[in-house]
């Protein structure tokens, strides 16, 4: 990826509904001439670091419903069932909390993490 320029990547959120989509969709948008792929939560914090710009989120408001509370306590639960390698005390609080209120949903997340690379200016439409 060239880090000398400012780009502009779009994720458009009739693209995918659920978590695997949205990786295929990144892994599209940043990983188009690379050998691997968007996976984790962890990976899409990975590749953003070499990246310079703006993203724009079209249709955010319907990635915040595909990826809000729902598909989010499916995410915990399933981690919580599958055990090693995960956490499974860490993905039950962050469950509890979830379903507390307190909690973010994967949306939320995914925000954070774009938020948390001063580099990038995300915009939601």
């Amino acid at each position: 990826m060239d880090t000398s320029t400012h780009k502009t990547i779009i994720i458009n959120s009739d693209h995918f509904s659920d978590l695997e989509g949205f990786y295929k969709e990144i892994s599209l948008l940043f990983l188009k001439d690379e050998d691997w792929k968007v996976g984790t939560l962890d990976g899409f914090n990975d590749i953003l670091y070499g990246f310079r710009g703006k993203i724009i989120w079209k249709y955010s408001e319907k990635s915040k419903q595909d990826l809000g509370l729902g598909l989010t306590k499916e995410f915990y639960e399933k981690k919580i069932r599958q055990g090693k390698p995960f956490n499974v005390e860490l993905n039950q609080q962050k469950l509890d909390d979830l379903l507390s209120g307190r909690g973010q949903t994967l949306f939320e997340i995914l925000v954070e993490i774009i938020q948390s690379h001063p580099k990038i200016n995300l915009k939601m439409q």
